[in-house]
Formats: structure tokens, sequence, C-alpha cells
């Protein structure tokens, strides 16, 4: 009968569960539309990277004659034009009008007047409208990002029903998709993958482990952010196929695709905070000091991960184009990164200083894990200060996926139920982990105490289809009666599989 779950980990369990607030939509620019009332002269409507090529815009715009005359200004990202006027408050309407470039055609007038808009006068209700109904294509040395902007300088207000489609090519894989998006679905689906391949060997290392009573609560929890992490990628290619067939998607997906993804990896650093201090591997149970620090700790980070979520979801101007990690939020999320790899380097220093006998794996597991720890801080200054804004949101995703990829790999392979593991950290059944931890003499609990000496069992992998006869020779000590314990200037290891002298006999 397998001990329960150690009620450090019941406690710490309940803040990830805070990850499932909902999360207000956030609006895409593929297609636009609404209707705007506006008593300023100069509104931005939307914004959209097109190919250099391959870039066009539909539009169908309506406003009351009464109204007229309006005009929808489209601005490039040179540091001389959507830069120079956005939330400038030194230039007024007629100021951001004059860094449009004429002969660029960078200005569409609604009016019968000018031909490309498309404009007419129709009658409705007793009531006359300039309805417009034309398109765009854009040329440029370039991707670029493009801002659409609606003005009438010295007029009295704005008023506009406005529906946009913006498109690069025609190919499924790029035509509703802004330039800086690309690839992101076929990247996608390709580590979905990998990562459901991933799963699937996990649940066989699993099943192969909890055949051998060595199905820890901290594999359980690698499997648990692996299944997460394909849960999360399976939402998040079903909304960007719907996305690449409509311009639209389901905006609810891609919010709960983003709560999976964010919960795996809360779950992955827990476990490695968990392993560093030894738990499953050199102790049963977490102090309560230390379980106290861990549920603290880890409700901060997702607190701090929500707060990023809704920050980006609801105070990200639109109008700019701003990476996750550059908020408040992101960059409390990337201190509290390296105070969680300081704390993983004390923990697994101190559990390497009283077992020196757990070098094979603390020692590889240390080194793979200090790059991924410094992996996502980097990658988020890269994001923020190297990448190319019309270039960013593709790559990052490619990098942050890798680096979930890497993390998930490594620990897979040093975990593996294999003869040739050197590396492989279990070595106490759950059976024994119970008794292990089980209050001592006069009644002291010893649940946050190391394992005994001689509660390694024999766990050498002969094969999966042969049987082990050598488990029925080996007699694991009652957890009454402990065996002494070797004097520390002894030279003797702390951890000995020890086994009778030779095979029983027949009494």
């Amino acid at each position: 009968m397998e001990p329960p779950r150690a009620p450090a980990l019941r406690r710490l369990l309940p803040p990830l569960l805070l990850l499932m607030l909902p999360l207000p939509p956030r609006a895409r620019a593929k297609y636009v539309r609404g209707n705007l009332s506006s008593k300023e002269d100069w509104v931005f409507l939307t914004r959209f990277c097109f190919l250099s090529d391959y870039g066009r815009l539909d539009f169908r715009f309506r406003y009351p004659e009464a109204k007229c005359c309006q005009n929808i200004l489209l601005y490039f990202d040179d540091p001389s034009q959507w830069p120079a006027v956005y939330k400038a408050g030194d230039k007024d309407c007629l100021a951001k009008e004059s860094v449009i470039r004429p002969e660029n055609n960078q200005v569409i007038n609604l009016t019968t007047q000018y031909a490309w808009s498309g404009c007419q006068v129709v009658s409705e209700e007793g009531t006359r409208y300039l309805s417009c109904s034309s398109g765009r294509s854009f040329r440029s040395v370039r991707e670029r990002w493009w801002y659409i902007a609606l003005s009438k300088c010295g007029g009295d207000g704005l008023q506009l029903e406005y529906e946009m489609v913006l498109t690069n090519g025609k190919s499924f894989w790029t035509r509703h998709f802004s330039a800086d998006e690309f690839g992101i679905l076929e990247t996608d689906v390709t580590f979905l993958l990998i990562f459901i391949l991933i799963f699937l060997l996990s649940c066989y290392f699993g099943y192969l482990l909890k055949g051998r009573q060595l199905l820890h609560t901290t594999y359980k929890m690698f499997m648990a952010a692996a299944g997460m992490e394909v849960l999360s990628l399976l939402f998040f290619c079903i909304y960007w196929g719907q996305y690449a067939t409509d311009g639209i998607g389901n905006e609810s997906l891609k919010i709960l695709a983003k709560l999976l993804f964010s919960s795996s990896f809360l779950i992955f650093l827990l476990m490695l905070i968990l392993l560093g201090k030894g738990f499953t591997v050199t102790r049963g149970r977490i102090s309560h000091s230390g379980s106290v620090k861990l549920s603290v700790y880890m409700t901060l980070y997702t607190l701090t991960h929500v707060a990023l979520l809704i920050y980006e979801a609801e105070f990200f101007d639109p109008g700019q184009v701003l990476y996750t990690y550059e908020s408040p939020a992101g960059y409390g999320l990337i201190g509290l990164q390296v105070a969680a790899y300081v704390w993983f380097s004390y923990a697994v220093l101190v559990s390497l200083r009283h077992f020196p006998e757990k070098q094979p794996f603390y020692v590889p597991f240390f080194a793979a894990y200090t790059l991924w720890f410094f992996a996502v801080p980097v990658m988020a200054l890269i994001a923020n200060f190297g990448i190319p804004k019309w270039a960013r949101e593709k790559i990052v995703n490619g990098i942050q996926l890798g680096i979930h990829l890497y993390a998930h790999g490594v620990f897979l392979i040093m975990t593996r139920p294999s003869a040739a593991n050197k590396n492989f950290p279990y070595h106490v059944r759950t059976s024994q982990i119970a008794s292990a931890g089980a209050p001592g003499p006069g009644g002291s609990q010893s649940a946050d105490k190391a394992f005994p000496q001689h509660v390694y069992g024999n766990v050498t992998f002969i094969s999966d289809s042969v049987p082990n006869f050598t488990e029925l020779f080996s007699i694991p000590p009652p957890a009454s009666c402990p065996l002494p314990r070797a004097a520390p200037d002894s030279g003797l290891p702390l951890f000995r599989d020890l086994r009778p002298p030779g095979p029983l006999r027949d009494l």
C-alpha cells in the first residue's frame, strides 16, 4: 500500500489553482470591426505587420455625411513616423498628419472626391451617409509594422463604423497572420508532437517505476507538468488553426492555453526545488518550516504570474508592440526566477554535503538546470532589447518552447529506469517512505529527517521481462529496529545496500 502524500504538497497545490482565474479577452488586429464615436480629432484604430510584398488592407467605412471629411492615416514603424506621433503630447492633429508622406499614398481621404477610397453617398432613414469600400496594398523593403489611425483636424469629433481585413498573401499559413507571427502554428504543431512523445514516455517510465515501487511524488509532478504542456500546446494549435481560417480565433482558448502553460512551468519549478531539497531522493518529508517557505514562495510566484497575464490583457497599449515581460509584473517574475535559483542552489549544495553518494544524480542535475534557470531571464532581456519588433513574437515563441523541451527532456533522460542510467535518483521505495518518516523513540517526529542508511532497496534494472530474483533474497530491516549508523569518521558510506552474507537456507 502506497503511503499518503506529504501534507506539505497539499498546502502547495492550492496556489496553483489561482491560475484558472478568468481573464478579459484581448482584441486581435487581423479582422477588425467596430463603431467609433469620439470627441478627439485623431484616434488610433489598429496595427498589423505586413510582408514586404504581399500585404493587403481591405476595408469598409461608413459615417454620416454631416461628419465629413475624415481621413484614414497609414503610419509605419520608422522613428520619424509612428514613434514620433503616438502619445506625443506636444503635437496636435495637424502636426501628427504632417509626418505622413503623400507620395507614399499613406492617406485615404474618405470622400467621393478621392476615387481610391471607393466612397459613395447613400441615404438611410432620411440620413445621408458616406459609405467607402476599397483596399490598399503595401510594399516596403522589409516586413514592417503599419499603424492605422483616423483623423479630422479642427472638426467636431469623429464618428465611424469600420470593418477591416488585414492579410499577408493567400496561403493558409500566412493569410491572416501578422508577419511577426509567421511559423508560430507550424512551430506549435511540431512541439506538440514532441511533447506528446515525452508525455507517453513519462507514462511508460512511470508504469515501470510503479511496478518497482519507485513512482514517487516528484515524478508524478513531472508527468503532470508534461501533461499540462501537451494540453497547452493543443489549445494553442486549435486557436491558431481557427485564427488561420477566419482571422478572429477564439480568445478564450488562447487564455486557457496560457494558463496551462504557466501551470506546467510552476509545477516543474516546484518539483525542481523539492528535488534540490532531497525530497523523495534523500528524505521522505519536508520540514514544517520548509513547507511554509515553499507555500509562501509558490503563492507569490503564482500571483505574480496571474498579475502578468492580467496586466498584459488590460494595460498593454495596443498602439505599441510590447513583449510580455515589458511590465512591472514581468520584471518581478525575472527577480523571482533568480531568487528560485539561489534557493535551488543552496538546497542542492546542502543535499550534497550530507549525502555525497548522490553526486551521480545531483551534479548533472544542478549543471543542467542552472542553464534552465538562467535561460528564462536571459531570453526576456534579449527579447526586450535584442530582437526586432517585427520578428519578435515568432522567435520568442520558438525559444520559449525550446527551453521547456530542454527542461522536460533532460529530466526524462535522467530518470529513465535503465541499468545504464548512472544518474537515476530514486532508490527508496514508496512503501518505505512512511516508515522512514515515522515518529522516533519517545514519540519525536522525524518527518524532516533523512532516510536511514539501510532504506535504499535493490533497484538494479535487469530487464522488464526477466524477474529480478535478487529481490527475493533482500530482507529490509524492520522500521522499529534501525541498524546502527556508521560513525562520521569511520570512512564508511552513509548509505549502504546491506544484504545478508549469503542466500537464505531452509530451517
